[in-house]
């Protein structure tokens, strides 16, 4: 047991060495490019969603709106979605190369009623190594499809004719 403890002091603090380095990326067509840490994003405004897990469960995540980083980049929201913008869309990109797209309407609150977050803990606790540090996770949707894990870029484009 006396063994036991120090390793895993060493893998744990390992772990947090290499969270603590970690900065999601919001890039492409914003006035103000961003690379957020994790205590840049504890410092935000917290909110919480719901998701149902592939067995039923439910669990509650808490994070920072989706809404909040863009309006921080400098993304449209409110009266300049209109027009050009709104073809305008957010590419969510993880870390093992998996990607889900929103459009910049239907995160807007004057538009809808989306509530997506980038959370960073589930049920009160961290997100686990292999699940975290981030995940983007969107309440309401019939199929967590869109809800990834390992969160590391919010990218925002536009559809071109």
């Amino acid at each position: 047991m006396k063994k036991i403890l120090p390793v895993t002091l060493l893998l744990l603090s390992g772990w947090a060495f290499c969270q603590s380095g970690f900065k999601l990326k919001v890039s492409g067509e914003v006035p103000k490019p961003l690379e957020l840490s994790l205590t840049d994003l504890s410092k935000m405004p917290r909110k919480e969603a719901s998701l149902k897990d592939k067995d039923g469960s439910i669990h509650v995540y808490k994070g920072v709106s989706v809404q909040d980083i863009l309006a921080k980049a400098g993304a449209p929201s409110g009266k300049e979605l209109h027009g050009e913008n709104m073809s305008k869309y957010l590419l969510a990109k993880c870390t093992d190369g998996y990607q889900v797209l929103f459009s910049l309407a239907e995160l807007d609150a004057s538009i809808a009623d989306k509530n997506v977050i980038v959370a960073d803990t589930i049920d009160g606790k961290p997100l686990s190594e292999s699940k975290g540090p981030l995940r983007i996770v969107a309440e309401g949707e019939k199929k967590p499809a869109r809800s990834s894990y390992q969160l590391e870029s919010l990218v925002i484009g536009q559809i071109r004719k």
